[in-house]
């Protein structure tokens, strides 16, 4: 019984002291989430406590898009030599105090594609456990860096230093320059005190009373909302966090114009006030002007209606007279051919031939009664037998 019992007691620690002596009894420490803007950095975490007193011999960050993805290396430190890789080489580093058993990583100017999962591999000396820390990093599309406010309108500037550790920011700095050349204000600043809880802000300058801090400093949040915007406030502001000796930087330019003119104009109802004196003898007056002057208007009007009526009639008659003195008529002839008849073509049974001839008439003549025209020399056809 007893040789069973310790049969059974070998095979299960063989495989235990088997994993322990070839580091495959992994440690995952924590697994944490961060977001963040496209643009601004990151600070991933990677700590833990160590009663042992061992330092960290190697640490190694790895990053993949997907749960399925292919793995690639971030950085990678081993003999008290940090090196970046890849696309990171530029953009990330160590952050933590080895010291203190801290691999943290800075991820400075965070990209849409470096959304993903970031897994931390910490390797303390004689010891052959692995600790792991899992960042969920959720990227989020970049914030405009440019304002354009009306004057007199708020203007609203975020800046916060996104991390999964818990450090506070000891520091913050806003500054103010209204060109590329010109000298550096300074709008506000806030600062901790140690020993104290909170810290405490100040501002100066132009900016005094207008300016004041926005975000939640016990989350690294330094962003300020500037009121009453003037044209003199153009330029550019620069957001400085200090954590500890970690310092985050963010810029943005600010353009103030002139209020737009209002389409619309609203009327504001005044109130009826009492006439006075000088009121009253006006209008009386005025009312008095107008009565002696209507018999005058309306005398005036009647004369410029008969003149133009007189004018009217005097044209008219001599439209008529023009229209009777028409030019002389000219003459009108009119010509009948006339046979001769012989006395062989005659036929036998008419006895007689008639003929006319005409003589030039008088348009005027026609509307004369016939005894007139005899008296006048206008001659009358006749017949001949």
């Amino acid at each position: 019984m007893e040789s069973g019992v310790l049969c059974l007691l070998r095979l299960s620690l063989r495989p235990v002291l088997l994993g322990y002596f070839l580091g495959l009894n992994d440690l995952i420490v924590s697994s944490l989430e961060l977001t963040v803007h496209a643009g601004e950095p990151a600070l991933l975490g990677c700590a833990f406590q160590s009663v042992e007193g061992k330092r960290v011999t190697k640490v190694d960050w790895t990053f993949s898009p997907q749960e399925h993805a292919q793995v690639e290396y971030v950085l990678y430190y081993y003999a008290n030599l940090s090196v970046p890789v890849g696309r990171f080489q530029t953009r990330a580093r160590l952050a933590g105090a080895l010291s203190h058993n801290d691999g943290s990583l800075l991820l400075r100017d965070v990209q849409e594609a470096d959304q993903g999962t970031y897994t931390c591999e910490i390797r303390l000396e004689l010891e052959s456990r692995v600790f792991k820390t899992e960042v969920a990093l959720h990227v989020l599309p970049e914030e405009p860096r440019e304002l354009t406010v009306h004057v007199g309108d708020s203007a609203p500037m975020g800046c916060a230093f996104q991390s999964t550790e818990e450090k506070l920011m000891t520091k913050v700095d806003w500054t103010f320059s209204p060109g590329k050349h010109a000298k550096e204000e300074v709008m506000l600043r806030y600062y901790t005190t140690r020993g104290r809880p909170g810290g405490h802000s100040q501002s100066g300058g132009r900016f005094q009373s207008r300016v004041a801090l926005a975000g939640d400093t016990a989350r690294n949040d330094g962003s300020v909302l500037l009121q009453e915007a003037r044209v003199s406030d153009t330029g550019s502001y620069t957001c400085s966090i200090h954590l500890g000796n970690l310092t985050f930087r963010k810029t943005f330019a600010l353009h103030v114009i002139p209020e737009e003119p209002r389409a619309l104009v609203t009327t504001v109802a005044r109130s009826p006030e009492v006439l006075g004196g000088n009121h009253l003898v006006i209008i009386v007056g005025i009312v008095c002007a107008t009565v002696l002057l209507l018999p005058v208007l309306i005398l005036t009007a009647r004369r410029i209606h008969g003149s133009k009526s007189s004018g009217m009639s005097t044209a008219l008659v001599k439209s008529l007279e023009d229209r009777d003195k028409a030019p002389p008529e000219k003459h009108v002839y009119s010509s009948i051919n006339t046979w001769e008849v012989t006395k062989e073509e005659e036929p036998s049974d008419r006895s007689e031939a008639t003929y006319m001839t005409m003589h030039p008439v008088w348009p005027s003549a026609l509307n004369y009664p016939p005894e007139k025209k005899w008296a006048e020399g206008v001659p009358q056809t006749g017949r001949a037998f």
